[in-house]
């Protein structure tokens, strides 16, 4: 009984904290973001006002580690330590993100490339808790919905739409998914180094992955959890439960996120049981010694599939009855990055000089360090999961190896962290320990961090710059300057729930400005590209329909035509008006070609809607069509 009384009150102790940090920094967001938007600022890209109160933030944030970790080390006032370190890491996150964006009410990226079908997930997700596609109707969801659901419920909860509560639900969950990991670096580590290692990580999080904000959470968690795992299959005795259980959770969580990151994960630990099922018989000479471990491996992957099935059971019900579909083109995707392999340990950078510690750092402590052996084996599967990306290109496909040098940085940085700390230790004692070395030691480090910390925003210039050039759902732009098209969008929508009578998730729209998808919660007959496209919507055949209903030359062929459709048909067309007729601006993947997506134009002539079973209004370039009958 004795023996298992220690780690079940560690763990009990770790879920204590989780949740008061998380309340802490869910405040400290909060309130942060709040005191943001009661102030008129300058856009980011003409001004220089809110990158100087970024940075006073930044100094701010430093100032709190340096007294958490101060704490730590003279072994006073704990809670004091903790609450420093959790409002330190949250501020951080909060006015480094939030502080550019305080100008503007959309998040990095705004609503374009990718954010375009971000956003519209979540404007889904928040219209309905049901777990429904971004695009489609009547069929589950592929893409995995766990950051969409929860921003959902947030901006159901405060009443926000799907666009709006983007850019503050972005920020507070990284926010709290910073004092998440400073938890799990302190179960792992001592108290003063998890610090430094969470301040330095989520500085890289923010600078190279904070774009893509539902990955960036499980970049996050990346390190600590790999040396989780690597203590769950690597220990001597029996035990290790614990480890197991919360690699597990952790596995889930990725699946629920961000399928990618969930492959790579499971690759690495199931790279990490073979390490340490070939150290475990060197040691033992028997096959006995694998047992321990293939039922380890066996409880993550219970634990982390039980999650999972949170989000993948629908669509998995639905494929294995063999719903009818067409093979998915999101690996269909190969830029520069994805054709080399990184090394940022050589890039002449504070980051670079970071990496290339780590690197060095996980060379010498290798065989000595657990934390060496599992950051190292995580960094060794990126480069294989790179190697196999390139080598699957042959096969016609790829494993998008180029979206892991986010998680690489923070690997190598974390490493990097470890290898500054010991490295100094060491420079301290081989040079006979003089008193001034350690200041000396922390200044270097505390200049590097804030030269790092102040350049973020610089490192995210384009994200931000979009942010205040692409037009809101409010139909304004954050610089100023005249709006898109997108500000006719309201009047698109109060004229389809006029003439349509129903609501808006009860409708189908055929239309190629996708992002009118991502301020209102009407289904697509086609979504933006194939790349994130369900593979049960038939993207392609959905394609060729629209093609042929184009070329039909009277209504009643076009009414035939949307009543024999094997997908529900649309019940609206929003079309931009052309010399020739209403266009579509529609895409096709043309794979190995780099860019990889084809946009071609097909026009429907207007005769085919002149007929009172078709309402036609111009709305600023639009053209709305809707059916009536």
């Amino acid at each position: 009984m004795t023996v298992g009384v220690a780690p079940a009150r560690r763990t009990a102790s770790a879920v204590g904290e989780i949740v008061a940090g998380i309340l802490v920094a869910v405040v400290v967001a909060t309130v942060g973001l709040y005191a943001f938007s009661l102030v008129q600022w300058p856009a980011f890209n003409s001004s220089n006002v809110t990158r100087a109160l970024t940075t006073l933030g930044q100094v701010v944030a430093a100032a709190l580690f340096a007294t958490s970790i101060y704490l730590y080390r003279i072994h006073k006032w704990p809670w004091i330590a903790r609450l420093s370190a959790w409002v330190g890491l949250s501020g951080f996150v909060t006015v480094t993100l939030g502080m550019p964006l305080a100008a503007t009410k959309l998040y990095l990226f705004g609503i374009s490339v990718d954010q375009e079908f971000r956003t519209e997930y979540l404007t889904r997700l928040t219209d309905s808790a049901s777990l429904r596609d971004m695009t489609y109707t009547d069929i589950p969801p592929f893409y995995p919905a766990g950051w969409f659901w929860l921003g959902g419920r947030v901006g159901n909860v405060l009443g926000m739409d799907g666009w709006e509560v983007f850019k503050p639900y972005a920020i507070g969950l990284l926010a709290v998914t910073s004092v998440v990991a400073f938890v799990l670096w302190k179960a792992l580590i001592r108290s003063d180094w998890a610090v430094a290692a969470s301040a330095v990580t989520t500085a890289l999080v923010v600078a190279y992955a904070s774009p893509e904000a539902y990955s960036a959470v499980i970049v996050l968690l990346f390190a600590p959890a790999l040396v989780l795992a690597w203590g769950a299959l690597h220990r001597k005795a029996a035990g290790g439960w614990g480890a197991a259980a919360g690699t597990g959770l952790f596995l889930g969580l990725a699946a629920t996120f961000y399928t990618l990151y969930l492959g790579l994960a499971a690759f690495t630990v199931v790279l990490m049981a073979l390490f340490a099922a070939v150290l475990a018989y060197r040691e033992r000479k028997t096959w006995k010694v694998l047992v321990p471990i293939a039922i380890k491996v066996a409880s993550i992957a219970a634990i982390s599939g039980v999650i999972a099935a949170t989000v993948w059971l629908p669509y998995l019900i639905d494929f294995l009855r063999g719903a009818p579909s067409t093979s998915g083109t999101a690996l269909h995707y190969l830029p520069e990055a994805g054709a080399t392999l990184p090394f940022p340990m050589f890039e002449f950078s504070m980051s670079g000089a970071l990496c290339l510690i780590g690197t060095v750092w996980l060379a010498v402590r290798f065989s000595s360090s657990r934390r060496a052996q599992a950051l190292g084996v995580g960094v060794v599967s990126i480069y294989l999961w790179t190697l196999l990306s390139m080598a699957a290109t042959a096969a016609g496909t790829t494993l998008l190896s180029f979206r892991l040098e986010a998680v690489l940085i923070v690997l190598l940085g974390s490493a990097g962290v470890f290898g500054f700390l010991e490295g100094s230790h060491a420079i301290y004692q081989a040079i006979n320990e003089p008193p001034k070395f350690r200041i000396a030691a922390v200044v270097v480090a505390i200049i590097g961090a804030m030269a790092f910390a102040q350049n973020i925003p610089q490192v995210l210039q384009s994200e931000i710059t979009v942010a205040y050039s692409d037009t809101d759902g409010d139909g304004n732009r954050a610089d100023m300057r005249p709006p898109s098209a997108v500000s006719y969008y309201r009047e698109v929508d109060d004229a389809l729930t006029e003439q349509t009578q129903r609501p808006r998730d009860e409708t189908v729209v055929l239309t190629a400005d996708t992002s009118f998808l991502s301020y209102y919660p009407y289904f697509g007959f086609q979504g933006l590209t194939s790349h994130y496209a369900n593979p049960l919507a038939q993207f392609d055949q959905r394609a060729d329909a629209i093609e042929q209903w184009t070329e039909l030359e009277t209504p009643d062929q076009l009414i035939e035509a949307l009543n024999t459709s094997q997908w529900r048909a649309p019940d609206a067309f929003l079309f931009r008006r052309g010399a020739d007729g209403y266009t579509l601006r529609l895409a096709e993947d043309v794979y190995p070609n780099d860019p990889n997506v084809r946009r071609y134009t097909v026009t429907f002539p207007e005769s085919l809607f002149e007929d009172p079973r078709f309402t036609v209004t111009d709305i600023g370039p639009f053209a709305l069509v809707v059916r009536t009958a």
